[in-house]
C-alpha cells in the first residue's frame, strides 16, 4: 500500500510522534496550518469514518480526547476536524483527525466561512433531508 500514514505507522517515514498506543498514533502535521497542528490516526488503514470498526473508532476518539487538552493549551481553543472522503477535502484516504490550535487572531473563521455560497432550503427540502438522515 502506498499510504503515507501507513508508512508513518511502520516508521518508514519519520515524524514527530506525540502519542502512540497499540491502535492509534498522534503526530505533528508535516504541513501545518498553525503551530502545533496535530493529526490523530488509527494505525490500521481505513479510508472513511464509517469504515472503522466500533472499537477502533472508540480508541481513535480516546486518543483525540487525550491530545486535545495538549493542543488546546497552545492557543486556548482547538479546531477538531475530519475530512471524510475526497470531495470533503480529504487528501490522504486514511482516516485522520486534525487538531488545530485556534486563536481569535488567526486567519481562519468558523466552519460556515468555508462556504461562499449559502443554501436556502424550503420546508419540504428540510423534511426530505430529515427523513433521509434520521436514524430513530
Amino acid at each position: 500500500m502506498d499510504c503515507i500514514f501507513c508508512k508513518i505507522v511502520t516508521k518508514e517515514i519519520p515524524t514527530k510522534i506525540l502519542y502512540e498506543d497499540d491502535d492509534t498514533m498522534s503526530f505533528l502535521d508535516a504541513f501545518p496550518v498553525a503551530k502545533g497542528h496535530t493529526l490523530v490516526i488509527p494505525k490500521k488503514h481505513h479510508a472513511k469514518i464509517q469504515d472503522l470498526p466500533s472499537d477502533v473508532n472508540q480508541k481513535l476518539f480516546n486518543t483525540v480526547h487525550k491530545m486535545t487538552p495538549k493542543v488546546d493549551s497552545l492557543q486556548g481553543s482547538t479546531l477538531v476536524a475530519i475530512h471524510n472522503g475526497k470531495d470533503s477535502g480529504q487528501e490522504i484516504p486514511h482516516v485522520h483527525v486534525h487538531l488545530i490550535p485556534r486563536s481569535n487572531t488567526d486567519s481562519a473563521g468558523p466552519v460556515h466561512s468555508m462556504f461562499k455560497d449559502k443554501i436556502d432550503l424550503s420546508d419540504s427540502e428540510i423534511d426530505s433531508l430529515y427523513n433521509q438522515l434520521k436514524i430513530i
